[in-house]
């Protein structure tokens, strides 16, 4: 797994590689395409390659802009103790080096980056066009409990089973769909991770933000997502009660990381939801 997948070498080649301050080292980003921006945020443990799958359709008509997150993948540590006020500045303060303060742009996160968008949406309301969120917490729900396995301690053909193992339980409902690409990429990003993202969350954050953002609102979950499933409709019914005019939409079939196991679905869902690119 130590190989990069041939689609994850294709996009990184393709991007170009920004770094803005952060702590005291640098947040890195990539960038593809041009047109109104489009910036992604990541899941906990993740990097930019969350969004493996979606990146070339996104990319199209707009310049896409997908962070690695304070303490993931390439970005150094958030200033510290972390907290969730402190990553929020640190990606606001980047968003204006790289586009230029009042730039609109249109918002996107995944689990902890659907979580710390609602923040960064309150914070720059202003400036958005929209903001979607993917399979994200933080909403103060009930949770059911996910228990994965720990990788630190294994090696070779031992590791590559935990990570598959982990994979089927919080993050792809269909094991069939585990394929190589998804193992390199949850290796990657596990290797790259020193920041426990849910140590200094608030359980309540993205509900507490959410009545601050008057943008266009746009919730996408996996239909088996392992962090609402059964639970589903509790989750958009909490988020129309903040903002009755929330489009919300269950993918079939798809679990946690939906953006990747149903990824044309997911871009088809995507695109009818943004503001037009043109």
């Amino acid at each position: 797994m130590d190989e990069v997948p041939p689609l994850v070498a294709r996009l990184e080649a393709a991007s170009r590689r920004a770094e803005t301050p952060c702590g005291r080292g640098g947040m890195v980003w990539h960038l593809w395409g041009e047109g109104p921006p489009l910036v992604l945020l990541h899941g906990g443990a993740g990097s930019w390659r969350h969004w493996a799958r979606n990146i070339e359709a996104l990319s199209r008509n707009r310049l896409v802009l997908a962070a690695d997150l304070p303490g993931l993948g390439e970005s150094d540590l958030p200033p510290l103790p972390p907290t969730p006020q402190g990553v929020t500045a640190v990606l606001s303060a980047g968003l204006d080096a790289l586009l230029g303060p009042g730039t609109r742009f249109d918002l996107m996160g995944f689990s902890f980056g659907a979580v710390l968008s609602g923040g960064l949406a309150a914070l720059r309301d202003r400036d958005l066009r929209s903001l979607t969120l993917v399979g994200a917490g933080g909403l103060g729900l009930p949770r059911p409990p996910v228990v994965l396995e720990k990788i630190r301690d294994k090696r070779g053909e031992e590791r590559a089973a935990a990570h598959r193992t982990n994979l089927a339980r919080l993050m792809l409902a269909d094991p069939a769909r585990i394929d190589a690409t998804a193992l390199a990429i949850q290796s990657w990003n596990s290797d790259h991770t020193r920041i426990n993202s849910r140590s200094f969350m608030s359980p309540t954050w993205l509900r507490d933000a959410l009545p601050g953002v008057t943008a266009p609102l746009n919730v996408i979950f996996g239909e088996r997502d392992a962090i609402a499933w059964p639970q589903l409709e509790a989750r958009f019914d909490l988020i129309r009660g903040i903002r009755p005019d929330a489009r919300c939409r269950a993918i079939p079939g798809a679990g946690h990381w939906v953006a990747y196991e149903a990824a044309e679905a997911f871009n088809q869902a995507v695109e009818g939801m943004l503001p037009p690119a043109a």
